[in-house]
């Protein structure tokens, strides 16, 4: 497999008045495509920081970052706003669904953003909701579904555009276990079905485990296999 993600030497700090957190030193990893990678650590690790930077949400202080061999340049955020509308889907832990609309409502609102006629957004929102197994939830409302549904309609909003590559944080953070296990099959049914990427933070065993390569914080490599 091709290697479309590529960190060399990534540096990351915060300042904390005149404390300067490292948070990232010299950081090296890649990813190849179809990959469902875990980035492992405990809070305060630094993944989430990683999984920011690869998603281009934030932006390293120095090191390179290589998406599809061209170097990303975190200076132009016009450039990084159209690599992530083409390229990457979001799911976060606290779902950040908008609660005064449906299911399918904030599944087919990032579609507006693309060139989709008003049927067609509706479509794609329907056969996404389907696949995540919420075709008779369409017109619920988030406070009308329970934690695991409001996260299945975050995964449904996230592969709604056919993005490249799915970056999530703490997915099942806010899950009890039984819909925590059913959101990573989920996640594995659709990275083996769709060929799409993921790339998960998280802490939780259960996910680490489910993990075909694991990144684990501190190491700067990818190992092969859940742990």
């Amino acid at each position: 497999m091709d290697t479309f993600i590529k960190l060399s030497k990534i540096n990351k700090y915060y300042r904390m008045g005149k404390v300067k957190n490292q948070v990232l030193t010299d950081f090296s990893c890649a990813f190849e495509a179809h990959c469902f990678a875990i980035l492992a650590g405990p809070s305060g690790s630094g993944k989430s920081t990683l999984l920011n930077i690869l998603a281009t949400l934030d932006k390293p202080d120095s090191g390179t970052y290589l998406f599809n061999r061209e170097e990303v340049n975190f200076g132009k955020d016009k450039a990084l706003t159209e690599i992530r509308k083409n390229n990457f889907g979001f799911v976060f832990q606290s779902f950040n669904l908008i609660p005064v609309l449906t299911a399918l409502e904030n599944v087919a609102l990032p579609l507006t953003l693309f060139n989709y006629s008003r049927k067609e957004q509706t479509e794609r929102a329907v056969n996404v909701l389907e696949q995540v197994g919420l075709k008779d939830k369409l017109n619920q409302k988030p406070g009308e579904l329970s934690g695991g549904e409001q996260q299945r309609v975050a995964i449904a909003r996230a592969i709604a555009a056919n993005p490249k590559i799915i970056f999530a944080d703490e997915p099942t953070a806010n899950l009890d276990k039984r819909n925590a296990e059913n959101i990573i099959c989920l996640m594995q049914r659709l990275n083996t079905q769709t060929g799409m990427s993921f790339i998960i933070a998280s802490h939780d065993a259960k996910v680490i485990e489910a993990g075909k390569e694991v990144l684990r914080i501190g190491e700067s490599c990818l190992k092969q296999g859940g742990n």
